[in-house]
């Protein structure tokens, strides 16, 4: 499949999945919602959004660092956001940082240390969410605020279970797909995977980093519930964490751009789940989406400024 059809079927298949989602919800109650959340809350978002992309191109400096390649902490700063920008208004969420690993490798001369550096910073955030997206989902279902159960095809629940299906598959899939090329990485990932993972004290560093990303993300996110009204407490705190690490996790399947429509479907699903209405989550999800976005422009100014990694 030609690469430009390919791209047009993701935008095609963002776009229906987010007529969907509000085609089966109250459209009035989703902007009602959307029209409490103060435009002030872009001053701490943008802020926090900042301590995120400085500590997660710190958390790739490093990990260059661990595979002995070097990359000055300013200009790594840059190449995230134009990364970030990039994985906003592009499908699949990848873009960013196949340009970021690509123009890495011009900078270093290392072409695989670079994509793998890029990878692996990628893969400690990931493995960080799903640890907490466990640990969250395994406190809801303990404290009953969150009911999973599957009565037949047309469910909710059962929705719920086609996406957890759709997020084991597709990595499958590309891993099937990608078969040869993959076992011929193997010895040369796993050593880079010793390097900037396991070996001390690598570890640690990638774990804190991470969490501190993770945690901005949530903040975000959590700025917008309280900001709508739905925070009130530490129960609310808590129960808007989990969902909202549910979300993030969402976002990771590489079907849409930005992780629109996904995101807002799973928000559709989750919500009645936890006793709320559903409509609460898909508007904060959309909002999210929308501060997201505003807060990556900086590296549209990068991306402005001309291709030299240097500049």
């Amino acid at each position: 499949m030609p690469d430009r059809l390919r791209l047009m079927l993701r935008w095609v298949v963002t776009l229906a999945l987010i007529v969907a989602v509000f085609w089966h919800l109250d459209q009035a109650r989703i902007w009602a919602v959307l029209r409490t959340i103060s435009p002030m809350i872009l001053l701490p978002v943008f802020l926090l959004t900042v301590v995120q992309v400085v500590v997660s191109a710190w958390r790739w400096r490093f990990t260059l660092s661990r595979l002995r390649l070097s990359l000055p902490l300013g200009q790594a700063v840059r190449e995230y956001y134009l990364a970030t920008f990039l994985n906003q208004i592009l499908p699949g969420g990848v873009a960013g940082d196949i340009n970021r690993a690509w123009r890495s490798s011009l900078e270093t001369g290392q072409r695989l240390a670079a994509v793998h550096g890029v990878a692996i910073e990628r893969l400690s955030g990931q493995v960080t969410l799903a640890v907490v997206v466990v640990v969250a989902l395994a406190g809801l279902l303990v404290s009953g605020s969150l009911q999973v159960t599957v009565t037949g095809p047309d469910s909710p629940n059962a929705l719920l279970w086609i996406g957890a299906g759709l997020v084991i598959l597709v990595p499958a899939v590309w891993l099937f797909r990608s078969g040869g090329k993959v076992a011929a990485y193997v010895r040369r990932l796993t050593e880079h995977l010793r390097l900037a993972l396991w070996q001390w004290p690598a570890l640690p560093v990638q774990v804190l980093s991470s969490c501190l990303v993770l945690a901005s993300y949530l903040a975000v996110f959590l700025l917008l519930a309280a900001s709508a009204g739905f925070v009130t407490g530490a129960v609310d705190l808590l129960l808007w964490a989990a969902l909202g690490s549910f979300l993030l996790l969402s976002m990771v399947v590489p079907l849409t751009v930005a992780g629109w429509g996904v995101r807002e479907g799973a928000a559709a699903v989750l919500w009645p789940m936890a006793g709320l209405p559903a409509e609460q989550g898909v508007a904060i999800s959309v909002g999210y989406g929308v501060v997201v976005l505003i807060s990556s422009l900086p590296g549209l100014v990068v991306l402005a400024r001309g291709t030299d990694i240097n500049r």
